[in-house]
């Protein structure tokens, strides 16, 4: 059932069976005209070439351990995300919930394409991923949030588990009461979030990485245990983590080869048979992927 592929996924897509997933989450390229690129350091100890001073003045010399990075830029985004769209809508089950993860750039065309796909009354909610992170630009407000877009496949009969959503603090505590501040409040659609810390355990080092918290609160409210769940546009797993660590089956397919050997590392805790390391090869770091994976 547990499955990282490697492959473009309209060569996946159109060979799953009809109503098969319970929930799709798809996170895919926001077409922002740039190279997407994060490179992972480590720092050494270097007092006479050190580049950076860290505690009580002592100075550290960064070393580069890798670069992953893909290109983010399409001539006609709709036109390439609508096959992938009607594919999803196909293979979900009837009582399932689809999530698009996209930015201001897209949102307001896929809202209208999504409507034509799924019907306007399956729109539930667009979430705001509210961040304050990055740079802050002095010719405009600056955008710190993606949007995402949540459509039912039925509007009237959808897997919503109210009590498995997490609380979040009151803004204003005193003005609740000791109770209610102790038990704290069920979140809006919008989403408090900060990214994925550069120093944290988290972080993969793969770009546009998503916090755990994040893809975890869809898991839990959306989906119910042993359910299978899908990523199509899967980078670094984040999705297939959540899945895993909450009981359900998963699904993750991308067609970056640092995409595919990122999940494959993540993944293998909770789901070591999806994956086969083998270190007596030259490279004992890359996995070989299985479950139909190349």
């Amino acid at each position: 059932m547990n499955k990282i592929i490697l492959a473009d996924n309209m060569d996946v897509l159109p060979g799953m069976p009809s109503q098969s997933v319970d929930l799709i989450y798809i996170d895919p390229p926001f077409n922002t005209g740039k190279v997407q690129e994060r490179t992972q350091l480590r720092t050494m100890r270097d007092e006479e070439n050190g580049d950076r001073v860290g505690f009580q003045g002592r100075r550290y010399k960064s070393i580069e351990v890798a670069t992953r990075g893909f290109e983010d830029r399409f001539d006609d985004f709709i036109r390439f995300i609508e096959p992938r769209l009607c594919e999803a809508y196909r293979i979900l089950k009837p009582e399932g919930s689809f999530f698009l993860h996209i930015d201001y750039r897209e949102v307001h065309y896929c809202k209208v394409l999504l409507d034509a796909i799924f019907g306007r009354d399956s729109f539930k909610n667009e979430i705001v991923w509210a961040y304050d992170y990055g740079g802050r630009p002095k010719n405009r407000w600056p955008a710190k949030h993606d949007n995402i877009l949540w459509y039912a496949k039925d509007p009237e009969q959808y897997t919503f588990n109210y009590e498995e959503i997490d609380r979040v603090p009151y803004m204003a505590p005193g003005l609740v009461g000791a109770e209610k501040a102790a038990r704290g409040k069920t979140p809006t659609d919008v989403w408090w979030q900060t990214i994925v810390p550069t120093n944290s355990r988290e972080k993969t080092g793969y770009p546009t990485q998503k916090p755990l918290a994040l893809l975890m609160r869809i898991v839990k409210v959306h989906s119910r245990p042993a359910d299978l769940l899908m990523d199509f546009f899967a980078g670094s797993g984040t999705f297939g983590e959540a899945a895993a660590r909450n009981g359900r089956h998963f699904v993750l397919v991308d067609c970056n080869p640092e995409a595919a050997a990122v999940m494959a590392r993540r993944l293998v805790f909770a789901q070591p048979e999806c994956v086969n390391f083998t270190p007596e090869t030259e490279d004992a770091n890359q996995p070989t992927l299985l479950g139909g994976a190349r």
